[in-house]
């Protein structure tokens, strides 16, 4: 089987619920991304054999297959280049890089884009089901469905919580690692830790037209009694909306090819895929199942967490990390060094291929080897994806 390695991945900065990004179709958010990586590797557009696109709610502005609409939009890919649009909740982005690698390892495509798109201010979670529900068009509960699942309605909140509850976390552990996630996001965007990954995307203002760089959601002055205060998600809960990944506008992209394209191109590549992985678990907890699925990634890959040098953990709600991490025994020095989704937003589809670019680029800046990535999802899943630095 071949080596499906990453060129490069980008992403733009995150934008805060009706914030900088909020005027930006998410099409041409998409499409910019697209452009940006492309231009940035020097890959050759019309070589491209496909565009694998993860978003989440497919309606609205994000309907029509999103991916096919921002190759259309795209500056610099021609119409030849195909693109698919797939829906795996959070891991959206993550999967189309695991799909992108198969096609490559498999032989039957040379180069392929994994990306993500998500405008959460313009098209706002959910809404793809309430709108249908309000026109009378059904709910997604089947009655196969309540008969296993009687009185069940799924939610990641509710996961979250019986999560903290399973793991016996108290309020302030949560806190506190709300807290060290804008303390970690706040001291990379002061570094510069983030400027190889981010796209600028031109923005309008009050002031004019502005290149957004800098991830809005963080906030460089959150204390632990700030964090504290915020209003409980439920009475009698743990979770806040401090300790959850905040609602964000985004897109991200890498550039999946073949040893052959690398040497036909003159490709240089930044990271080999080493193994790829996805579990499925317990709908009702959804998100508990990274922890599994850890395991099995590891075992497949004849590795120990020991023998990774970071690792992303999708911020989903505090407690998915933090039960992570006591479940692995993993070291939290090596965890979201440069923060997560709690300061840096969670844009759904996106955040796949966007923790793929964060963790590509701290990876390479701590001359580190391996570096793994994963994400809960709904519905029980979890992918994971361990890179190997090049």
């Amino acid at each position: 089987m071949g080596t499906a390695y990453i060129v490069d991945a980008v992403r733009t900065a995150g934008g805060r619920r009706g914030g900088r990004l909020a005027g930006v179709h998410p099409v041409d958010l998409a499409a910019q991304t697209l452009d940006a990586l492309v231009q940035r590797t020097g890959m050759d557009p019309a070589r491209i054999d496909d565009v694998v696109m993860g978003c989440v709610t497919q309606g609205g502005e994000q309907a029509m297959q999103v991916g096919r609409m921002a190759v259309l939009a795209s500056k610099v890919l021609p119409q030849s280049v195909p693109a698919v649009t797939i829906d795996r909740q959070c891991g959206s982005s993550q999967q189309a890089i695991q799909f992108a690698a198969q096609a490559v390892m498999s032989g039957t495509q040379d180069a392929v884009i994994a990306a993500g798109v998500e405008s959460m201010t313009r098209v706002p979670m959910g809404t793809n089901l309430t709108l249908h529900m309000k026109e009378g068009m059904g709910h997604y509960k089947s009655p196969g469905l309540e008969e296993k699942y009687p009185g069940i309605m799924w939610s990641q909140f509710a996961g979250a919580q019986m999560i903290a509850d399973k793991w016996d976390m108290t309020k302030e552990a949560i806190d506190r690692f709300a807290l060290h996630s804008h303390e970690k996001a706040a001291a990379a965007t002061k570094a510069g830790a983030f400027a190889r990954e981010i796209v600028p995307i031109t923005v309008e203002t009050p002031e004019g037209p502005v290149e957004h760089t800098t991830d809005e959601g963080i906030r460089y002055d959150a204390t632990l009694e700030s964090i504290a205060s915020v209003k409980l998600l439920q009475e009698g809960g743990k979770l806040t909306a401090a300790s959850s990944s905040q609602i964000c506008d985004g897109a991200s992209a890498a550039l999946i090819v073949s040893e052959t394209a690398l040497k036909e191109l003159g490709l240089t590549p930044r990271a080999r895929i080493h193994t790829l992985t996805v579990t499925a678990g317990d709908p009702v907890i959804m998100l508990e199942e990274p922890l599994f699925a850890t395991d099995k990634a590891l075992a497949r890959a004849g590795l120990t967490m020991g023998d990774i040098d970071l690792y992303e953990v999708n911020e989903a709600f505090a407690p998915v990390p933090m039960a992570w991490l006591a479940h692995t025994g993993a070291d939290p020095d090596k965890l979201n060094v440069n923060g997560g989704a709690i300061a840096l937003g969670h844009p759904l589809g996106a955040s796949g291929t966007k923790l793929m670019a964060t963790l590509l680029n701290a990876l390479h800046a701590r001359g580190g080897k391996y570096g793994l990535q994963t994400m809960c999802e709904g519905g029980g899943v979890a992918n994971v994806t361990i890179i190997e630095a090049v």
